[in-house]
């Protein structure tokens, strides 16, 4: 009797964190209601944040460091992956090309993924920016995918999923210098 009660007990516990964990993970990332989408949907969300919080420290030892008025692309042969977690999602982790091209004003990031680009841009929130990267995107024959926008206090970060046409000639660090630019459109110093 005592062992089904404690199982019991367990089971509600376990169906109230779920709860807690699907509240606080943006639907988005839940593809299902079953327990292992929602806990695969969190591991996304928070490996997301971890991004985040990477870029904003770097923006912020880049701003300490005298930066540079001027943006530089740099390319990236293979981007640093996240720390592997032991889950069967692991198996489709393949290697990346991409680009970044980071200022003062925003920082820039592409990289290729299957047939489609990722596209994140992090900077100080600027009125109108969002619609300057589609018009950007759109005039580059691009076709967006998704759009993810996450803001913190006057950060904002655009996350773009972009669709690869076949008769692309674009580079990843054209594409990224491209999107930088439109940072700098009529921009008053």
């Amino acid at each position: 009797m005592s062992h089904i009660a404690v199982e019991r007990n367990r089971r509600r516990q376990m169906n109230e964190h779920l709860k807690v964990l699907r509240s606080l993970t943006p639907s988005f990332y839940i593809k299902r209601g079953d327990q292992a989408s929602i806990i695969g949907g969190a591991i996304e969300f928070i490996k997301e944040l971890h991004e985040v919080l990477q870029s904003l420290e770097a923006k912020k030892r880049r701003k300490s460091l005298s930066p540079s008025p001027t943006p530089s692309p740099r390319p990236l042969l293979q981007l640093t992956p996240s720390p592997p977690l032991n889950n069967p999602y692991d198996s489709d982790i393949v290697k990346e090309l991409g680009a970044c091209c980071n200022s003062p004003v925003a920082d820039v990031e592409a990289k290729i993924s299957g047939s489609n680009v990722l596209l994140r841009t992090l900077s100080k929130r600027i009125p109108g920016q969002v619609i300057k990267i589609i018009t950007v995107l759109e005039r580059l024959a691009f076709e967006i995918l998704h759009l993810n926008i996450s803001s913190m206090e006057d950060t904002v970060l655009y996350s773009f999923v972009i669709k690869i046409g076949f008769d692309c000639q674009l580079s990843v660090e054209e594409l990224a210098f491209e999107v930088q630019q439109s940072f700098y459109q009529d921009i008053t110093y």
